[in-house]
């Protein structure tokens, strides 16, 4: 995900660092989940918010490193969707899969299908698409989450593919889905192509990626 250390908060202690509440509250505020409706009382500070199973994760801005790998994942999804014309790329979406689990992936892609069933109202997708993208902030909180958190909550939702990006690393890891579970097919290096038979004709070397940083 995003680049600046990434910090999983528990509901004690956020509620403890915004709101200042007293020790029987936050005895009572321990036993609690975060949903989708709190987010609406946090500040507006620029700050990411995604949970996960419940629990909190607030993102500050990424390193300039972390943006330009995203924006070139981003462009080269784009480009071969406008070519193919069966899908689209898009740029940190939000979705929200539950109540309790609400993410936005730094890339996407879905199929033209899936965006009609997935794009709701308020304006953020309710199921998953076809391909999900997480860039690596350096830290082993970052990789737990999304290595292991975010792997197993797209696994649950039906992401068919999904990428986690190392730019530190200069390496990409291809999760695909075997009996029904997302699972390491493959980690890419720089001298490496990245094709998929998710998407027909997609082509580039792993090295384009990460040049000149």
């Amino acid at each position: 995900m995003r680049e600046i250390h990434y910090h999983r908060i528990g509901v004690l202690q956020y509620t403890q660092h915004w709101f200042g509440i007293r020790e029987a509250e936050r005895k009572t505020m321990e036993t609690l989940r975060w949903t989708v409706d709190d987010l609406e009382l946090l500040p507006d500070d620029g700050s990411k918010y995604e949970i996960i199973d419940g629990e909190l994760y607030v993102a500050k801005q990424p390193h300039m490193h972390h943006q330009i790998v995203c924006g070139r994942v981003f462009a080269l999804l784009d480009q071969w969707s406008n070519q193919t014309q069966i899908g689209i790329a898009i740029f940190e979406p939000g979705i929200i899969f539950t109540n309790d689990n609400a993410v936005v992936p730094d890339v996407v892609w879905i199929s033209h299908e899936r965006y009609a069933i997935a794009l709701q109202a308020d304006g953020k997708f309710h199921s998953s698409p076809e391909l999900a993208v997480e860039v690596l902030s350096p830290g082993l909180e970052n990789e737990r989450r999304d290595r292991e958190l975010k792997l197993r909550l797209y696994s649950r939702r039906n992401v068919k593919e999904y990428w986690v990006v190392n730019w530190q690393g200069r390496s990409l890891e291809v999760y695909r889905r075997e009996n029904a579970v997302l699972t390491l097919d493959k980690t890419l290096d720089e001298n490496d192509v990245l094709e998929t038979p998710l998407l027909p004709g997609f082509r580039c070397k792993v090295s384009q990626l990460f040049k000149n940083l």
